[in-house]
């Protein structure tokens, strides 16, 4: 939703600058679909709207729900016609968290990921990232309020499509919409960010929005498997990753979640969980630091997602190492929506 271009039309209008405020809590708040919807104007006002000015800033295109319920992926399509993909999953009963994109497609190329193959074509603007929210507020509204009792839409995660801090003025704008309490009002703890490791995006992050969520996908801690699975580390490398998180921390007592992918006879040996081990204990503040074991979902036919005993023993390394570890479960495979799944299409 363009707030601006919305306000211009107002003040043609010569409508008083409560009306702005009426119309923002009844789309950003309450979900409505269209200006017609909005009782608290008037008629003319609402069909003057709904022939100038759109809502969302795309068209749903597919929208695929998995038959265990959990996760809901749509296809939107942009003005440009090019296609991005959000998801919406339950991690629990009655609580959902929506995972958006912010670029369509991703110059990052990591190997394990359907996103990295279609390459970078172009960064999202701030009304498209927020507008997947509202996209999310508006289905919630018509297919699932009524389907299932005390139903949120709790949390964000920016980890869909695209490397945020390679958009970090969109994502940056896009953030302060989100928590803004006349906007979206959502809690900067129920926000977090994904980055494949962009040294001076974290830095930077931490110093404007210290109480919002990051996550790092590292996925390897030997710079040898990193930069052969990850373009990303040939420039941000380990010790880059860790002096940029030593620095966070300067800025956050936030946690910070450390994504890592099982990949089948690549980075799941004991081997693996040692390096891992030490690279955080380099960090520094191990009890700020949780990592995320996450099975691999398959988008290449040359790799596969380690077993569950590998997974398990894995774990349980890293625990001997006095490193927080948990074995994410994994949703959304039935509907290619799971992590390094959105292609697209």
């Amino acid at each position: 939703m363009d707030i601006k271009e919305l306000e211009k039309l107002l003040e043609l209008r010569g409508e008083p600058k409560f009306r702005l405020e009426q119309i923002k809590k009844a789309i950003f708040q309450d979900g409505v679909f269209s200006f017609a919807e909005i009782s608290t104007i008037s008629k003319g006002l609402r069909e003057a709207l709904d022939e100038e000015i759109k809502i969302l800033s795309f068209v749903p295109k597919k929208v695929l729900q998995a038959q265990d319920g959990q996760s809901i992926k749509a296809l939107l399509e942009l003005t440009d016609g090019n296609l991005i993909e959000t998801v919406l999953i339950s991690p629990k009963p009655g609580f959902w968290s929506a995972c958006i994109s912010c670029q369509v497609g991703c110059a990052m190329g990591c190997r394990f990921c359907a996103t990295g193959k279609i390459g970078f074509i172009r960064n999202l603007t701030a009304e498209e990232i927020t507008d997947q929210i509202l996209f999310w507020r508006q289905y919630i509204k018509k297919n699932l309020k009524f389907k299932i009792k005390n139903l949120k839409l709790t949390d964000i995660v920016f980890m869909g499509m695209g490397e945020p801090f390679q958009n970090w003025p969109e994502v940056r704008k896009s953030l302060k919409d989100l928590i803004d309490p006349k906007l979206f009002g959502f809690g900067s703890r129920n926000i977090s960010v994904s980055t494949s490791g962009i040294g001076e995006g974290i830095e930077n992050f931490g110093k404007e929005f210290p109480q919002i969520n990051l996550a790092i996908s590292l996925h390897f801690a030997s710079d040898k498997k990193r930069s052969n699975f990850m373009p990303v580390n040939k420039k941000y490398n380990l010790e880059n990753l860790k002096k940029a998180l030593q620095k966070y921390f300067e800025n956050s007592n936030r946690k910070v979640f450390i994504e890592y992918i099982m990949l089948d006879g690549i980075n799941d040996s004991r081997e693996d969980a040692l390096e891992l081990a030490n690279f955080l204990k380099s960090v520094g503040k191990l009890q700020l630091l949780h990592v995320n074991l996450i099975r691999y979902n398959t988008t290449s036919e040359n790799l596969k997602p380690s077993s569950g005993n590998a997974t398990q023993k894995f774990r349980n390394y890293l625990l001997q190492n006095n490193i927080n570890v948990t074995i994410r479960k994994s949703l959304g495979s039935e509907i290619q929506g799971a992590c390094g799944q959105l292609a697209g299409k």
